[in-house]
């Protein structure tokens, strides 16, 4: 039996859940979320758009399957804390490489289970997504605790990919592919990564502060504008970066943050959602082939759906969330370029949407002829 300690979660509205924490001893802090995903949690511990947030799950058994090394979409756990139902030790997946207890301890990441998580799912819905702190075997006071709460910074407003982005560029992808992607990396998920080498892309990832010069100089025929975490509006750096990639009218395709990149730089402002989309199960619907995608989703802030009908002779909105309506996708309707909100890499989630990556290579080759 492991060890395990006392341990509580307080949110920004002063909501206090009592638990128990396996990880080590600590405090954390993050804006609070929850993932309504069954399977693929440790893609989503890994997922680097989820930097700066705590994550609740609505599954109540994590680790049941255990880890994989292999199982990542960065390097390490991006998120600040786990609240969960139940932490299980024991997997019967035999494809496994070891416990979801010891890789958060490995990694120095707090934990805090036997939590009622439909009762706090319910309550952030109602609410909205907040700033939340777990403290494990701590001195100090609820009173003392909700105090250091007050000093967490809001995630509006908050600069956040240049801090996951890469430090050095690097490739991937045969040396003599026929056609190079340049990825400007504010948060990219491996498996994007994988989407493109997969079609034959030889792709070259660029640390996210990267000017458009320098970028430039390694000639690519195709732009990517990855997804990652923070407020799109205090980007100013990127959203410059993607003007000048459309002066240069080759193709361009962004992912979530990219999405929202994309449409502030033609002038369609974002805003942040009461809860936002995270999950593997939202629907949405194609409006060009009429069709519906089940999607995977993780995205606080959109585009406001307001100001790009009031833009809608520059741009098309292609994508609508069957939820609420939101703006899932748009295209420019001169140059070739493109967006979606959602993850059509679908790390995890179902593969409806991987023919954007199919489309976006088809846009290159009929630029490069």
């Amino acid at each position: 039996m492991s060890s395990s300690h006392n341990a509580v979660l307080i949110l920004q509205d002063g909501s206090t859940y009592r638990g128990i924490s396996y990880g080590k001893p600590g405090i954390s802090t993050g804006e609070i979320c929850f993932n309504t995903g069954m399977t693929g949690y440790q893609e989503i511990f890994t997922d680097p758009s989820y930097f700066g947030q705590m994550m609740v799950t609505t599954n109540a058994h994590i680790g049941n399957y255990g880890v994989r090394d292999t199982d990542v979409e960065s390097d390490k756990i991006q998120i600040s804390g786990l609240v969960c139902n139940e932490f299980t030790f024991d997997y019967s997946r035999p494809l496994a490489t070891g416990d979801v207890k010891t890789y958060f301890n490995n990694q120095d990441v707090i934990v805090i289970s036997d939590i009622d998580t439909r009762s706090l799912v319910r309550h952030i819905r109602d609410k909205g997504a907040m700033n939340a702190l777990i403290a494990c075997e701590v001195d100090k006071s609820d009173e003392e605790l909700k105090k250091l709460l007050d000093d967490v910074p809001s995630m509006d407003g908050l600069e956040l990919a240049s801090k996951v982005s890469t430090v050095d560029a690097y490739e991937m992808g045969s040396d003599d592919a026929a056609l190079k992607v340049a990825v400007m990396d504010f948060g990219t998920k491996k498996n994007i990564l994988r989407c493109f080498v997969e079609r034959g892309c030889r792709v070259k990832v660029f640390p996210a502060k990267t000017s458009f010069e320098e970028v430039q100089k390694w000639n690519p025929d195709g732009y990517f504008i990855s997804n990652g975490p923070g407020d799109p509006a205090t980007m100013d750096y990127a959203v410059s970066f993607v003007k000048e990639v459309l002066k240069e009218k080759k193709p361009l395709f962004g992912i979530c943050l990219g999405h929202q990149l994309f449409a502030l730089a033609m002038g369609i402002p974002t805003y942040k959602m009461h809860n936002g989309h995270r999950g593997i199960n939202h629907p949405v619907k194609n409006l060009i082939s009429g069709k519906c995608e089940i999607t995977s989703q993780n995205h606080g802030f959109g585009v406001s759906p307001d100001a790009v009908q009031a833009n809608l002779d520059t741009v098309e909105v292609t994508h609508m969330n069957l939820n609420d309506n939101t703006v899932e996708g748009i295209r420019h309707k001169e140059l070739p370029a493109f967006s979606v909100q959602y993850h059509p890499e679908s790390s995890p989630g179902p593969h409806d949407s991987r023919y954007l990556f199919d489309q976006f290579v088809d846009l290159i080759k009929s630029q490069k002829s």
